[in-house]
């Protein structure tokens, strides 16, 4: 019976969660949701956080070159928003030779709870811990570097229940720090959530050269509290 091995495995009738009758158990075993990354390609350039980024050859400046050319970012709709210049200290008839030209790198996610192995039931009534982790470069372009900005979504894809946002300021001085963590959990977020939006965001910077901030292991998971 695929609903007792679900009750057994995640100890579903000890918690006191609802498991109707007419789910397919067996589709929700198989896809094991609780704990799992429910974001597509979470590490696309396949960087450790265990490891500092790479550096760019310093034979010559880092040219701009198309996102999928340094990794697998199937799953990710991605785009691009250009920041414009700040010219404000520059003194009229002054000619400056360089200019930083900042960008944001937009990748976002869609994830659909029940498709994933969540059932309304679970979400309204138990409403499990919904986990976002994420690992951006200390990448010293700018004080802003990285921004998370993350929404359970309604039925509809649209009614926002609960979000959360993310702008951490980073020193601009000393030798880079490798990654920085950031993390938050979703608690009590009440009935109707079906969706999570997830998008963060990377500031890149073309200045004789294109410099980038990284992301890695980023995950999105649903946890049974205790």
């Amino acid at each position: 019976d695929w609903k007792l091995k679900c009750e057994r495995a995640w100890k579903l009738r000890e918690d006191g969660i609802p498991t109707p009758e007419n789910l397919d158990w067996k589709d929700i075993y198989h896809k094991k949701p609780f704990g799992r990354n429910l974001l597509k390609s979470s590490n696309p350039e396949g960087l450790s956080t265990n490891e500092p980024p790479p550096p760019a050859p310093a034979d010559a400046p880092p040219p701009r070159m198309p996102l999928e050319s340094y990794g697998d970012f199937s799953g990710w709709n991605v785009s691009t928003e250009n920041i414009p210049m700040d010219r404000s200290g520059i003194p009229p008839g002054v000619v400056v030779c360089y200019l930083p030209n900042y960008s944001w790198c937009i990748k976002e996610q869609l994830i659909d709870l029940v498709s994933e192995g969540m059932w309304p039931e679970l979400l309204d009534s138990f409403q499990p811990e919904i986990c976002v982790l994420d690992w951006y470069e200390d990448s010293k372009l700018h004080q802003f570097v990285y921004e998370l900005h993350v929404k359970l979504l309604g039925a509809d894809k649209s009614t926002v229940i609960q979000e959360f946002s993310l702008k951490p300021e980073d020193s601009m001085s000393g030798d880079s720090t490798g990654w920085k963590h950031v993390s938050h959990i979703f608690k009590s977020y009440g009935p109707g959530v079906r969706y999570v939006h997830f998008m963060h965001k990377s500031k890149d910077l073309f200045v004789v050269g294109f410099h980038r901030t990284r992301l890695t292991d980023t995950s999105v998971f649903v946890k049974l509290r205790e």
